[in-house]
């Protein structure tokens, strides 16, 4: 069973003499991080934090100013970033057409490939809880201060609560390293906070199986065991996306520092803006079905070499691209975890080419200009997101049956044979 995280987000006031002791912090420990990740690149990659540690720390914390517990979270916060490249780049291995052959190939990348050391370039500090952050309560006046620990001493600051504060102290939640960041000259702590869950999936329990297809026309559609089908229009999410596309593209081509500094912050708005619809889309889903539910989506790990993709204009392929679906999959992960249901990923073989009616596949079934699929064997017409989701959601059904690698597969009269593992 999962636990559940989040990450509690705490806007944090500060006076002039506070906020001049943690820029400091923050930027030392900035540079300790670039340190340390020179040192990694230059030295073929060593990732033992205990390693690093017996190598570098004597020389943080006398070059950098860091305190002991900062100094070990700074090796800690590179090593950590590190291992998130290489899971990249394990999961997305780089791949390639033979122009003779006209076959595709695929490459495994480790660390090797990068050209240069991870750089560290946004003034941040890792803080521990109990050693370097706390919360303390002044029983006179009844308020709650976030205790910070900097390079010049401790200090005591006031934050913005979250309606959902008190609910982290309940004795359910472990914190976990907190991250103070800047943003706009405002400053930000970020917690992460783990719940154990009580509740269990359990397959004999199933009342609903929904099958999620994910686009761009449609963001999700939805199809389950009731034959209901839900259109989640993506129309409004394209023109925000255009709009940025467009602003980003007048910033690069001027390439001022002022440019680049307004192409940060376009980013970071752009990604706020992405996490707040996933966010929306994935609650909407667990508030209709609630416990006991099946969530069932495509495995999209390659979306961008998926053969469709590749018949598809630029436009449309950067927009593919830049959709962010492994996210959305995560926060529906989590959210199905708190109440006690499950998502689950098949895969994406043949599920739009499919009749969902007599199992005819054929590619040609299916017309991407008018968006519907028109089946050449028994005649059955449906918009073809909706095909996509009804095959999808068969393949769920087939997993609650025992089928622990539900897929189609085409026989050579055109027709699906019964998925196998």
């Amino acid at each position: 069973m999962a636990d559940t995280v989040k990450t509690m987000k705490l806007h944090i006031h500060m006076d002039d003499s506070d906020i001049s002791s943690v820029e400091y912090m923050t930027e030392q420990y900035r540079l300790a991080c670039n340190f340390v990740s020179q040192y990694i690149f230059d030295h073929d990659f060593p990732m033992s934090s205990v390693t690093l540690s017996n190598r570098l720390y004597q020389t943080i914390r006398s070059e950098f100013g860091l305190k002991s517990q900062m100094a070990q979270s700074a090796i800690r916060t590179v090593t950590a970033r590190y291992d998130g490249i290489r899971t990249q780049m394990r999961e997305k291995p780089y791949k390639f057409k033979d122009i003779y052959t006209n076959k595709w190939h695929c490459i495994y990348r480790n660390l090797n490939w990068l050209q240069k050391p991870v750089l560290f370039s946004r003034p941040q500090a890792d803080l521990v809880r109990n050693r370097d952050y706390s919360f303390v309560t002044d029983q006179k006046t009844n308020t709650t201060y976030l205790s910070l620990n900097t390079l010049d001493g401790r200090i005591k600051v006031t934050f913005d609560v979250p309606a959902c504060f008190s609910d982290y102290f309940d004795g359910t939640w472990s914190f976990g390293t907190g991250k103070i960041v800047s943003l706009k000259d405002e400053w930000y702590f970020h917690i992460p906070v783990t719940r154990k869950n009580d509740i269990e999936f359990d397959k004999d329990q199933v009342k609903h199986v929904v099958g999620i297809d994910r686009g761009l026309r449609y963001l999700m559609t939805t199809y389950n065991e009731k034959d209901q089908t839900s259109f989640y229009s993506g129309e409004a999410v394209c023109r925000k996306k255009d709009t940025f596309n467009k602003v980003r593209a007048e910033l690069q081509s001027k390439g001022t520092k002022s440019a680049k500094r307004a192409l940060k912050r376009i980013s970071g708005r752009e990604n706020r803006w992405m996490s707040d619809v996933n966010h929306c889309l994935s609650k909407t889903l667990v508030d209709t079905y609630g416990s006991n539910t099946l969530f069932v989506m495509e495995d999209l790990t390659d979306v961008s070499f998926d053969e469709n993709l590749r018949s598809r204009n630029s436009k449309q392929r950067n927009e593919l691209r830049s959709w962010s679906f492994y996210q959305l999959e995560q926060f529906l992960t989590y959210k199905t975890e708190e109440v006690g249901s499950k998502v689950i990923q098949v895969s994406p073989e043949y599920t739009s080419q499919r009749c969902p009616k007599c199992g005819r596949i054929h590619k040609a079934n299916r017309d991407h200009d008018s968006h519907l699929y028109t089946c050449d064997c028994c005649g059955y017409q449906a918009n073809d997101d909706q095909v996509g989701a009804m095959n999808i959601q068969l393949l769920g059904t087939l997993w609650i049956s025992g089928n622990e690698n539900p897929k189609f597969r085409i026989s050579e009269q055109g027709k699906a044979i019964r998925p196998t593992s």
